[in-house]
């Protein structure tokens, strides 16, 4: 029961962190900001990961994070796990400071320098901001749990030890059977050369003593 539980728990904390990783790496390839006014044909708009580049990079460790908690077990796994909910806060970080004014301010004035002198006017898109912002969650929530409760969860660590376990078994017992296999040839190989040679011996002295080998015995 204890088992099944840790494996229940292993499968919903891989969904949540995968799905916050995921979150985090659609939010940042969409815009944030709407440029307003007559202008707003014209100027070029900012993603999430314009205005944040740490956010797709941070994604990305969240993915690679979950595959080395399925593969690690102990303190290795409470590691990673401790890696992941950095990456979290990272994203959240990351989402906060990427909406600043300054921040959207400068990378408009600097990415539409030909209309840029009078100022954009511009404003939040809240849809992806907040998108991002609960993937981090997600990834915060999920380094968390992985440091507390990973070490009750089995990983691919743990299937591959036993699997090796059975594979190493199952060839040490067809191993035996084809050496007693090969041993029953040999020695059948053996008697059969042992009975050659004893009908050869019989033939040669029939023929020491005059006798045709050829004739049945009740005719001589």
């Amino acid at each position: 029961m204890a088992s099944d539980n840790g494996r229940r728990e292993l499968w919903a904390w891989l969904g949540l962190t995968v799905l916050g990783s995921c979150l985090v790496l659609l939010a940042a390839g969409r815009g944030w900001v709407r440029v307003l006014g007559g202008q707003a044909a014209d100027a070029v708009a900012p993603t999430g990961g314009d205005l944040s580049p740490v956010l797709t990079p941070l994604g990305l460790a969240g993915l690679a994070g979950v595959v080395a908690v399925l593969a690690t077990k102990g303190a290795g796994r409470r590691v990673v796990g401790a890696l992941v909910a950095l990456c979290g806060a990272g994203a959240a970080a990351g989402t906060w400071s990427a909406l600043a004014s300054a921040t959207v301010t400068g990378w408009l004035r600097e990415h539409n320098a030909m209309r840029a002198m009078a100022g954009l006017p511009w404003e939040p898109v809240p849809a992806w901001p907040v998108v991002a912002g609960l993937g981090a969650f997600l990834l915060l929530a999920g380094g968390v749990l992985a440091v507390v409760r990973g070490g009750r969860w089995t990983g691919m660590s743990g299937r591959y030890e036993r699997a090796a376990a059975t594979s190493g078994d199952g060839t040490g017992d067809r191993a035996d059977d084809r050496a007693d296999d090969r041993a029953d040839d040999r020695g059948g190989a053996v008697a059969a050369s042992a009975r050659r040679a004893h009908d050869d011996r019989e033939l040669w002295d029939a023929l020491d003593r005059g006798d045709d080998p050829t004739e049945s015995p009740d005719r001589r």
